[in-house]
């Protein structure tokens, strides 16, 4: 095997743990040292996702294909920044002062910028996907900013952080299932088709799930909290 299908062997297994842990601590309840476990693993094949991603980007640039390796970028920072708030929001719970620190404020930064660039790449060549995508950077950075002027007079910010971020880290794995499963389930489809349901479909849920989520846990004062235990053996990469 070479070493370009080494890393895609890598990155596709990774991408199926991560998965595979995603909708495992979806289901299992909430706040036991068993989900916490579970979640530390999830982050861990996000990890992997992502590192293996890294010679993804290479390998499409000796390819000629600089928007893939572009949008591929993007996408790596994004789902790095969603790690990141999903460890960092359960770790730093007890202080928001300490989680909306440097490193927040850097990695909001440089996803919206990267998103930035990817919508003006999707203008340029008329892509109406990178423009969407592109977008969830900007708005992240804006929401970021709203997140911090709640916190303190919001006791469980760190609640709406953390299942926010694993929401996005869900709408990545989805995608990534979606785009290579709807070949081959729907071969019939229209590609543009698959590529969009592919893609749109877990970005829809995605909102439709944050939604319901703010309703019932995002409120300033709120009866019924869901425990999420922290994630604090996962060290920072």
């Amino acid at each position: 095997m070479t070493a370009h299908g080494i890393t895609v062997f890598t990155h596709v297994a990774a991408g199926t743990l991560a998965l595979t842990l995603f909708w495992i601590n979806g289901v299992m309840k909430k706040g036991t040292p068993l989900h916490r476990r579970m979640g530390q693993a999830y982050l861990l094949s996000m990890v992997g996702v992502i590192l293996s991603g890294i010679p993804l980007v290479f390998r499409l640039l000796e390819l000629g294909q600089s928007v893939g390796a572009i949008f591929l970028t993007y996408l790596l920072v994004l789902v790095s920044n969603s790690c990141w708030c999903a460890w960092r929001s359960a770790r730093d719970r007890s202080d928001y002062r300490v989680y909306y620190g440097g490193m927040f404020w850097s990695l909001a930064v440089i996803t919206a910028a990267s998103g930035i660039g990817v919508m003006i790449t999707g203008f340029l060549f008329n892509a109406t996907l990178l423009m969407v995508f592109g977008s969830i950077g900007v708005i992240g950075l804006v929401q970021a900013g709203f997140a911090r002027r709640r916190a303190p007079h919001t006791p469980k910010w760190w609640l709406r952080e953390h299942y926010g971020a694993m929401i996005g880290n869900g709408v990545a794995t989805h995608i990534a299932f979606f785009a290579i499963g709807l070949r081959n389930a729907l071969p019939w489809l229209d590609p543009a088709i698959q590529q969009n349901l592919a893609w749109f479909t877990p970005l829809t849920a995605a909102f439709v799930a944050g939604w319901w989520l703010n309703r019932k846990y995002g409120s300033p004062v709120t009866k019924h909290l869901l425990p999420v235990a922290p994630v604090s053996s996962i060290h920072a990469h």
